[in-house]
């Protein structure tokens, strides 16, 4: 029955994308191009709601259900975050509205889906209780990955192909911890994503927008919790590593606009992509690299969860050595910022 939900979600991407380009010209839902932007040309903009039609679609035909999660208030909140980007994609809405819509669509998840990371078991340590904090961590990792996602969709079929690739990771996990709920919504999630990257894959002929970004980034981190919380810290380690380029990249980011006394909300075209192209590489070998680290980081995750508490350690620790030359040599944390590289030299000598 996934497999026919999952086929059901693509097929209905396949057909409602098309149906969103025209929806999305009528009402003068478009993306003109500016100093920012690497597209030359008028785009609709709204493409994320054939992803959460054609989800909707395939979720509707499986229903499944998990008796630790409320999937109405689940749902109502991805309704509600889509609705958010949607507003955004036509009226362009202050930042302060969008972060309020992305607070209120969390707190629903959490306070009527029933979704808390409520402890986790600490080695040596035993169990650490968030008590009334739980609420909170909650909603800031919902709000932060949220975000992580909207920021890589600047590149065709960047941010449909990265989070495809986290939802099949996030699958695979849950299969193998047992977890039917979040393997099939998921699953069903990553075949509407890849319905859409059919038209959204360089040269695109629509965007996802803020309507698609948010609405994958919002379900990425609450599927991710769903299957990783209340658990060890070295588990709760397995989503950050799965959506490793978008936590990395908005990490960077951060590092970068602090060093450069900007604000941290600050627009820039300094992310991982805009530094791929600067490198030299084509718009669409961008993209492919990209999905490749992305990979890499599901995979490592997978490997990371069979490992022992040692050797995941060992894991964590080359991966953020290797990630630190990479951001380095690319310039994503700016120009200078070259600390493990200086020290490296400084060995040499």
């Amino acid at each position: 029955m996934i497999f026919i939900a999952m086929a059901a979600a693509f097929i209905a991407a396949v057909i409602l994308t098309p149906l969103v380009i025209k929806l999305a010209f009528r009402i003068g839902a478009v993306d003109r191009p500016n100093y920012r932007k690497v597209h030359a040309r008028i785009m609709p903009r709204i493409g994320g709601l054939a992803i959460f039609g054609a989800f909707i679609i395939g979720y509707a035909i499986l229903l499944p259900q998990d008796e630790h999660v409320n999937e109405i208030g689940f749902l109502v909140g991805a309704l509600l975050i889509v609705l958010i980007g949607f507003l955004d994609d036509m009226l362009e809405i202050t930042a302060r509205a969008k972060a309020s819509g992305q607070l209120v669509a969390a707190l629903v998840v959490v306070l009527w889906g029933g979704l808390q990371i409520e402890f986790i078991n600490l080695p040596l340590l035993g169990q650490l209780d968030f008590g009334y904090m739980s609420i909170p961590i909650t909603v800031i990792w919902i709000i932060g990955i949220t975000n992580a996602i909207n920021l890589i969709d600047g590149l065709d079929g960047l941010a449909a192909g990265v989070s495809t690739i986290a939802l099949i990771a996030i699958t695979v996990m849950a299969a193998m911890m047992g977890n039917f709920f979040v393997a099939a919504t998921a699953s069903i999630l990553a075949a509407s994503s890849l319905g859409f990257l059919i038209y959204n894959f360089h040269p695109a002929k629509i965007f996802m927008g803020d309507t698609g970004s948010l609405f994958l980034g919002f379900m990425i981190s609450v599927l991710a919790l769903l299957g990783f919380k209340n658990v060890t810290v070295v588990s709760l380690v397995f989503p950050i590593i799965m959506l490793g380029v978008p936590i990395s990249d908005t990490f960077f980011a951060i590092v970068r606009r602090v060093r450069m006394k900007q604000s941290i909300t600050a627009a820039d075209k300094s992310h991982l992509h805009h530094c791929l192209l600067r490198a030299g590489f084509s718009h669409r070998q961008a993209v492919l690299t990209i999905y490749g680290i992305a990979i890499l980081f599901g995979s490592a995750a997978v490997l990371f969860s069979q490992a022992t508490v040692w050797g995941a350690l060992l894991l964590l620790f080359v991966m953020l050595i290797v990630i630190e030359l990479f951001v380095e040599l690319i310039g994503l944390a700016g120009a200078n910022y070259r600390p493990l590289l200086n020290l490296v030299r400084m060995i040499g000598k």
